[in-house]
């Protein structure tokens, strides 16, 4: 009994250092996640293993390294928080086990295809912040301990290491920093209104063009926008951050959403020659029971009224901005926004799908929209709408007239 106690402090000792080893530190982010990923796969004796980090903006988990799933970093796999095996342990911040996958447990159709039968996920952790979720699995049937659990913790510890290496990266880490500036941080505390709001980058580099603004005016009124610049990458994001301050600038000298697009098209079709633009213009009376929208080329919002089913808004939709061809007068129209009524405006990222006309998408938007809790909304209508592969950048915005009471 000794001798099994010893060989067992011996194992132990040897999977310790296997992910302690100090020659680790020497090797990038990207070699680093490699080669923790092999060694866990060896020690462990699996299958599988994978990396998701957390896009904090869209409350998702992004697959970014994996050895035996790597068709998950292929596709770009994203999942959200509190979805599937991998949102299920970033929700809780907890060791997750599953010991017999079925397709209610797990969501990512890579896992499933593979057939995969048991799983073991762990948080990763940086400075007391969720940063991701590491998952090991087996195609047979497993029963991963205790010690199982404690050492894949170790190893993400070591990667949230890598993590910060990785962020590093000087052209990568300006990009998303302008980004991340162009888009709120935290939406405004409005009296009478309660708002909620997604981003999902859709390129690589996590950079996109589209865009959501929310701001208040001297007038009383509240502008909201949300728009789309065409293209991907830094040159986009710049030119949404020129069209997004614009927009601002005119929207402070009228109150009429249609003459603010009017202006601001002749300003994109001189200076931001070529880059196509749509945007969609809403203003939010100061006692909160109406709405003024225009839209430049932009998707009609979804008004979800209580006692009603949800449905577009009738807004018709003038020229993008920057065509140089101007419409005779741009238009607005003006709703009733009633108490508890909510309304969502999004990009065309949310409900454009390669293989099906954007009617269904929108229809699926529209079912999935109903008159909650704005960030209760925007779960419900991500989860809807299938966005862990997006192929165009997504953003979503959600604003609702606080309901009545007694």
């Amino acid at each position: 009994m000794a001798d099994a106690g010893l060989i067992q402090d011996d194992e132990r000792l040897r999977r310790l250092e296997a992910v302690t080893d100090a020659a680790l530190s020497r090797l990038d982010a990207a070699d680093l996640f490699d080669e923790l990923l092999d060694r866990v796969r060896d020690l462990l004796g699996v299958d599988t293993a994978a990396i998701l980090l957390l896009d904090a903006h869209a409350q998702q988990l992004v697959a970014t390294a994996a050895k035996g799933l790597e068709e998950e970093v292929r596709r770009g796999f994203r999942v959200s928080v509190g979805r599937g095996f991998a949102g299920r342990i970033a929700l809780t911040r907890r060791p997750v086990v599953i010991e017999e996958v079925t397709p209610d447990a797990v969501v990512n159709p890579v896992l499933l295809a593979m057939g995969l039968r048991s799983l073991l996920g762990v948080p990763i952790f940086a400075r007391g912040e969720l940063i991701g979720v590491l998952h090991v699995g087996t195609l047979r049937h497993r029963q991963f301990t205790a010690d199982d659990v404690r050492l894949l913790e170790l190893v993400a510890d070591r990667a949230s290491l890598a993590h910060f290496a990785r962020a590093n990266n000087l052209a990568q880490t300006a990009a998303l920093a302008l980004q991340r500036s162009l888009l709120p941080n935290q939406l405004p505390e409005v009296p009478g209104l309660a708002m909620a709001a997604r981003y999902v980058p859709g390129h690589v580099a996590g950079v996109g063009g589209d865009w959501y603004d929310v701001f208040s005016l001297p007038s009383g009124w509240l502008g909201l926008v949300i728009g789309d610049v065409s293209g991907h990458g830094l040159q986009s994001a710049v030119v949404m951050g020129r069209v997004r301050s614009a927009l601002r600038a005119y929207a402070l000298v009228s109150d009429d959403p249609a003459e603010a697009l009017a202006l601001l098209d002749r300003k994109v079709s001189h200076f931001e020659a070529g880059s196509l633009t749509t945007a969609l213009y809403v203003m939010v009376s100061p006692d909160r029971g109406r709405i003024r929208i225009s839209s430049a080329g932009h998707l009609q919002p979804v008004l979800a009224v209580p006692g009603r089913p949800g449905a577009l808004v009738p807004v018709p939709v003038d020229p993008p901005l920057g065509t140089g061809r101007r419409p005779p007068a741009r238009r607005q129209t003006e709703v009733d926004l009633p108490p508890g009524a909510v309304l969502a405006c999004f990009t065309d990222g949310l409900v454009e799908r390669r293989d099906e006309v954007i009617d269904v998408g929108v229809q699926q938007l529209v079912d999935a929209v109903r008159p909650d809790p704005p960030e209760e909304v925007c779960r419900t209508v991500m989860a809807a709408l299938g966005v862990e592969q997006p192929t165009d950048d997504i953003a979503l915005l959600v604003v609702r007239r606080q309901p009545t009471h007694g």
